[in-house]
């Protein structure tokens, strides 16, 4: 068997039905951890995504991966099921040793290339709410929990890092927005949990092949390749398991208390890590962004992968 330092640990993964979230629970279970992930998509009912994925899934995919699947329905919205939920983990294991704040679900609601006033406000503020109220909604139930014990670790999953995040607009007001504040939001927690020792960070993949990205493209994770046809750039992407095993690397690191407060990649945590995506390789898709793709050059992934 792998080895599993995360064995007698208990992580909550919000936003866990599909993408990144799903494959940091797994990766979390595959080190041992029993993971409560949420989601609001079952097999008995959609939500508004209207996706096939669903948390049950989610479930069984972390228990097959060696550790403890929990699938719990959960609105992040509502502040009365978050409580509930962490009552409920705070009942049955007495502890949460890793909070990870995946919730998103705006990508249906953005709007690209406009300027605000032709921009539906009503979409635009549903995607903050989805975006930042869920991530403090449940921060707030759930960090007092987390600070039981000390060297807990909290994660703000965003798209960008700050450094990139600050100096490029991302296409739309509300979802610029959105992406800056929960990587600030990391930067609060950190202040919450660094007197029990805690860290908490904002980590962001790369260009994602998310189960909805695959179907944009017309691929599946087996032939992605196919994609770079059309867009040469997509030869950077990653695997939703790189980042996932970027989450377990600072579970397991007992020295993680070093990257409080900070903005991070996952090509960034590989390089200090060692770990990989599923191909082998290690994609650095920040630094490939900055000096590949954004000056116009032809792709060429040597040297960022």
């Amino acid at each position: 068997m792998a080895e599993q330092p995360l064995t007698g640990k208990v992580a909550l993964v919000a936003g866990a039905t599909r993408g990144a979230g799903r494959q940091i629970a797994v990766q979390l279970g595959a080190a041992g951890a029993t993971v409560y992930a949420t989601g609001r998509s079952t097999r008995g009912r959609r939500s508004e995504m209207d996706r096939p994925e669903t948390i049950e899934e989610t479930a069984e995919l972390i228990t097959a991966a060696g550790g403890r699947g929990i699938g719990v329905v959960v609105d992040h919205l509502v502040p009365e099921q978050v409580e509930q939920l962490v009552q409920r983990i705070d009942g049955e294991q007495g502890r949460l040793d890793v909070l990870v704040n995946d919730i998103w679900g705006g990508d249906p609601l953005a709007t690209w290339h406009k300027p605000v006033w032709e921009q539906p406000l009503d979409k635009g503020f549903r995607l903050l709410r989805l975006a930042i109220d869920t991530h403090i909604i449940t921060s707030h139930y759930a960090l007092p929990l987390l600070n039981r014990e000390p060297g807990g670790l909290v994660v703000e999953m965003g798209d960008g890092t700050t450094a990139y995040n600050e100096k490029n607009y991302r296409l739309s007001v509300f979802y610029d927005l959105a992406k800056v504040s929960v990587n600030r939001l990391a930067f609060a927690w950190s202040q919450d949990v660094a007197a029990t020792g805690g860290t908490a960070v904002a980590l962001t993949p790369g260009w994602l092949r998310s189960e909805m990205m695959l179907d944009g493209f017309g691929v599946t994770e087996d032939n992605w390749r196919d994609a770079c046809a059309k867009e040469p750039h997509f030869a950077i992407s990653e695997s939703p398991a790189y980042v996932g095993r970027a989450v377990a690397a600072l579970a397991g690191d007992p020295d993680r208390a070093r990257w409080n407060g900070r903005s991070v990649s996952s090509g960034e945590l590989a390089q200090v890590y060692g770990f990989t995506d599923l191909d082998g390789s290690r994609p650095d898709a920040w630094r490939y962004l900055v000096e590949v793709q954004d000056p116009g050059k032809p792709a060429d992934v040597t040297g960022y992968r």
